[in-house]
């Protein structure tokens, strides 16, 4: 019975992403998006392609793994520049930041669509994103962008799922953010704040850790790993090779949270 259903949901993607006839993928290399790229790239050809906004937002590790991806699936891949960090409205990092980054990727998008003559724009929104509180999708909505994982109602379970089952290797890939995520609300991102928790989130990744974020509280850096995954962080040897490295990148103290890892997870409060 699920296997039907699933099979019915991907029919029902497969014939929207057909009906659109031409498609701008707003690309990330998050495994939702992935899949919008991977089925309007088998159902489009040449006439669906996957966009990357690069900025100082985001880590380079996901750009090497879009582009990987986006060449095992063999789709078109452009890569453009944006920088948020120009846009006064998204660094001083309130509750619309989201917003403001998600306008400044449509925008950029749309212009985009206009050039490259492309019937729509999608993203790779699904079905349990719509229970959270999402600027960025009012974002999406005005500038007419649309989700199809929403209209064919598939949730993230069906997607790893059908992604597994279409041979995407980034099927179990955890979700990402953006770097601006790691600071509090409140204090104004600067291009040194977003290197610094990139270049410590990189210590991480070379420590063999692959769900995690580091929190920029200004001297203090708190680590956030999986609940899974506590027991590598909390080894005495990785934990001074991990304080010393995220020391020299100037955080004078170096914490973990035994809560563990939990999207949108800045506040101390």
């Amino acid at each position: 019975m699920q296997a039907a259903l699933l099979q019915h949901k991907l029919d029902r993607l497969r014939d929207l992403l057909t009906e659109m006839n031409s498609v701008l993928v707003a690309y990330s290399g998050g495994i939702d998006s992935t899949f919008v790229l991977k089925v309007a790239h088998e159902q489009l050809h040449e006439s669906a392609a996957g966009i990357t906004a690069v900025s100082p937002t985001f880590p380079l590790i996901e750009l090497e793994t879009a582009k990987r991806v986006a060449q095992e699936i063999g789709a078109r891949h452009e890569i453009v520049q944006t920088d948020q960090l120009e846009i006064p409205e998204f660094t001083k990092n309130d509750a619309a930041r989201c917003f403001h980054c998600k306008t400044d990727l449509y925008q950029l998008l749309g212009a985009l669509r206009q050039a490259r003559g492309a019937a729509y724009m999608v993203d790779g929104t699904n079905l349990d994103d719509l229970g959270d509180d999402r600027p960025g999708i009012k974002a999406a909505r005005e500038w007419g962008v649309r989700s199809p994982l929403v209209e064919a109602e598939l949730s993230k379970a069906d997607i790893r799922i059908l992604a597994k089952d279409l041979g995407l290797s980034n099927w179990d890939k955890p979700a990402a953010a953006c770097l601006s995520s790691r600071i509090p609300r409140g204090i104004t991102i600067t291009r040194e704040k977003l290197s610094r928790v990139e270049e410590a989130e990189a210590v991480l990744h070379c420590e063999g850790l692959s769900h995690f974020r580091v929190r920029d509280h200004g001297e203090i850096a708190r680590i956030e790993v999986a609940k899974d995954e506590l027991g590598m962080i909390m080894d005495s040897e990785r934990c001074s090779r991990v304080s010393g490295r995220l020391k020299e990148l100037g955080f004078r103290f170096v914490t973990v949270d035994l809560e563990g890892y939990r999207p949108g997870g800045v506040s101390l409060g």
